[in-house]
């Protein structure tokens, strides 16, 4: 990975721990480039992604699809239930299949954590691989479009106080954001039920009472409650839930006048976050889905970056190989 004349180059992205804060930075700033409009980019010649989503999704599944055309990709659709997966085909074969048809990118979800390693980590897998969240582990593309969004807001990351409340243990955007805005130089503090906190949180931030440090704060990010991630362990109703952690009305007013509400969405309103407070002036959420569809623009545009960079390494070999021939075949014959 490098940036060069401000431009990323990425043969993958399946987590923030390989991303440098030069190439974080230079993303987002990519990012805020197509959103104003002032981003050309040009495909070569035609490109083909997939998007392969075994989760269901809203916001992370259309905003690739809607970036991908905006930069011109052909999208090859793939439904997961009408594939041969349904026949019991491994997810390392299918994308085996799509590399060979001449897909150059797939954008994959899943419910296994660490996925995308067999991928890429094989020879014979030649495609980008952008990980869309894999189970409970990472979702970097999330990450980005949230740092994108507090850097819109205040310009920088060294010395804000952001809060990540909620269901921590179970969340992909928490791991991924974590790491990142601790690189980055905010202070982190982690809020929720107990039972929803471990020691791996404890490198980046540390545990706190969310009504002592609202006050303090310039970025709330709330976490859906994943439910469906959940084995056993502590149960909540909502409205206990949204009484003991959630961001109420009344805890709304602790805030600063300039701090921001962010959610990675879906939103349980009335749950992890008042029903009135989702739209409110404070809130980034609808930003936050906006700056989903540039930031993964960026990202997409990276990968075709180191794409074609390896294609032109392959050509000036073919080239220097050729011409060294033709030298080798002409000193054959004047001997």
């Amino acid at each position: 990975m490098s940036v060069k004349n401000g431009l990323v180059s990425l043969s993958n992205l399946t987590t923030m721990e390989n991303l440098s804060t030069e190439e974080v930075m230079a993303l987002i700033k990519r990012a805020q480039a197509h959103k104003s409009g002032t981003a050309e980019f040009n495909l070569p010649k035609q490109t083909f992604a997939s998007n392969l989503f075994f989760e269901n999704s809203t916001r992370t599944h259309h905003s690739f699809h809607i970036a991908e055309r905006k930069l011109g990709l052909d999208v090859l659709e793939f439904d997961a239930q009408a594939s041969s997966i349904s026949k019991g085909e491994t997810l390392y074969d299918t994308v085996l299949t799509l590399c060979a048809l001449g897909v150059e990118v797939c954008v994959i979800r899943s419910g296994v954590e660490h996925y995308y390693e067999e991928l890429v980590n094989s020879e014979n897998i030649t495609c980008a691989i952008v990980n869309g969240g894999d189970g409970s582990g990472q979702h970097p593309s999330q990450c980005l479009l949230d740092l994108m969004t507090i850097y819109e807001e205040f310009g920088r990351f060294e010395g804000l106080k952001i809060a990540i409340s909620g269901d921590l243990t179970h969340s992909r955007v928490a791991k991924s954001n974590m790491m990142m805005l601790k690189k980055l130089g905010a202070k982190l503090y982690f809020t929720g039920p107990a039972a929803w906190y471990s020691e791996e949180f404890d490198a980046y931030g540390h545990y706190a009472n969310l009504d002592r440090i609202l006050p303090e704060l310039d970025v709330h990010m709330l976490l859906r409650v994943q439910h469906e991630r959940h084995s056993s362990g502590e149960v909540f109703s909502k409205e206990s839930y949204h009484r003991q952690f959630g961001l109420t009305e009344e805890r709304a007013r602790l805030l600063k006048p300039t701090a921001i509400i962010m959610h990675p969405a879906p939103v349980n309103r009335d749950v992890e976050i008042s029903d009135n407070l989702v739209e409110s002036p404070q809130s980034r959420i609808v930003q936050q889905m906006s700056n989903g569809v540039y930031t993964r623009m960026a990202i997409l545009e990276a990968i075709m970056q180191k794409q074609n960079e390896i294609k032109q390494e392959k050509n000036l070999k073919v080239v220097g190989a050729s011409i060294s021939g033709a030298i080798s075949s002409n000193l054959e014959t004047i001997v």
